[in-house]
């Protein structure tokens, strides 16, 4: 591995772990207060587990956009449109926490995170073309948004009376 190519997967993980340590700051205040009281739906795993999960998931995405970049200096126009794509699913991620636990918005959280399961499909198909493993490591993150997704409606649905 070139020193570059060292420097942009510390840049691909950085940037995924500020979005997850970010995330968990706003958490942080409703995961003790608004959000244990809520109706939860069914399935809704103990609270330890997101953090976990979440890490490993940022981690995977993190490699995964790191060896589409590595495609990248063959300029092709679609290595960059597979990494535009995985910045915009990233962003979209981001923002469901600040609905959900910031505003103690689930119903504009659904919306959020519908979109995102969205960015999400297109980028793995992208990167599909791209890099077989780069979307293989995305497939974990799909399948958790669609779980994470499931809770989220329940919590809109259980909560919006």
């Amino acid at each position: 591995m070139s020193p570059g190519s060292g420097l942009a997967l510390i840049g691909f993980l950085g940037l995924c772990l500020l979005v997850g340590v970010a995330d968990a700051a706003i958490t942080e205040t409703s995961v003790h207060s608004w959000y244990p009281a809520l109706v939860a739906p069914p399935g809704k795993p103990p609270n330890w587990v997101f953090p976990v999960v979440w890490t490993t998931l940022y981690v995977m995405m993190a490699v995964a956009a790191w060896l589409v970049w590595r495609h990248a200096g063959v300029a092709r126009r679609r290595h960059y449109q597979a990494l535009r794509l995985w910045g915009w699913q990233l962003l979209v991620n981001a923002l469901w926490t600040p609905a959900f636990f910031g505003l103690h918005n689930p119903g504009l959280a659904l919306g959020v995170i519908l979109a995102l399961l969205v960015l999400l499909g297109l980028t793995i198909r992208v990167f599909l073309r791209v890099d077989r493993l780069a979307a293989a490591l995305l497939a974990p993150y799909f399948l958790w948004v669609c779980y994470a997704t499931w809770l989220n409606a329940g919590f809109w649905w259980l909560n919006s009376g």
